[in-house]
């Protein structure tokens, strides 16, 4: 049976690490570098790297901390963040990334996607879609949540895997940072929309919110979280035990 993945989240402003909820809000927490080899060094399954105002600001990556941050881990990195054209894949993997995540650049050149899987392969290729209810309808927002593209999110994301994307991560802004749990409902529709594997973000707020996570949609492959472990209100090797103890297969 796969193991189901845990993933810490960095998002970076600025150089360093910060976290808000709704997408709003962002409090600083830590040096990006510290806190990755922490997190390589306590059992995390991957490391999330997100240049989270790169879009919105119409700028390149930060690639000096990101090349600090992959030389210090040895685990699967993903990086995301003003990607949006194949140079900037480029640059990132040879910065030391091992997937790259596009939301704002797919939405603005849809075949950056395929592209990108064509040249790197479906596996390096990450859809990283910030979704939002708006009248009851799950919608793709851009720039960090910031912009409503009017998109319906369930048939974007099976573009965009059609397109050639290998990995969905579904960034809930209704449940970022609330800590209420996962957007069960908007993952249990993605699920059922693609054949890849899909990483659920936004709402962790206890060990118990990644039980029911797993044991409600076994089709969901991880678990992506960035407050309750920034802040130490959970441990992932302790999370990964009881996850194990519930039945959930778990690299330990």
């Amino acid at each position: 049976m796969i193991t189901k993945r845990i993933i810490p989240c960095l998002d970076v402003k600025n150089g360093r690490v910060v976290k808000g909820v709704n997408f709003l809000g962002l409090n600083d927490v830590s040096s990006p570098v510290e806190l990755a080899k922490y997190y390589s060094d306590c059992g995390a399954d991957e490391l999330v790297f997100y240049d989270i105002t790169a879009s919105a600001e119409g700028r390149a990556l930060f690639t000096d901390i990101l090349c600090e941050v992959a030389r210090t881990i040895f685990i699967p990195l993903t990086v995301g963040g003003g990607i949006n054209t194949l140079d900037d894949f480029d640059r990132v993997l040879k910065c030391g990334a091992d997937k790259v995540s596009v939301n704002s650049g797919a939405i603005r050149n849809p075949d950056l996607v395929y592209e990108a899987a064509k040249r790197y392969g479906n596996q390096c290729v990450v859809i990283s879609a910030d979704v939002k209810r708006v009248d009851g309808v799950f919608r793709v927002f851009a720039k960090g949540g910031r912009e409503n593209t009017g998109m319906e999110a369930i048939s974007w994301i099976r573009r965009c895997v059609d397109n050639g994307a290998g990995e969905v991560v579904l960034n809930s802004i209704d449940t970022d940072g609330v800590k209420q749990g996962f957007d069960l409902e908007m993952l249990d529709a993605v699920c059922r929309a693609v054949d890849v594997p899909v990483i659920a973000s936004g709402g962790a707020g206890s060990m118990d919110d990644f039980v029911t996570l797993f044991k409600t949609l076994p089709g969901v492959d991880a678990g992506l979280a960035a407050s309750i472990f920034h802040f130490g209100e959970v441990a992932i090797p302790d999370l990964k035990r009881r996850l194990a103890d519930e039945g959930i297969p778990m690299r330990l």
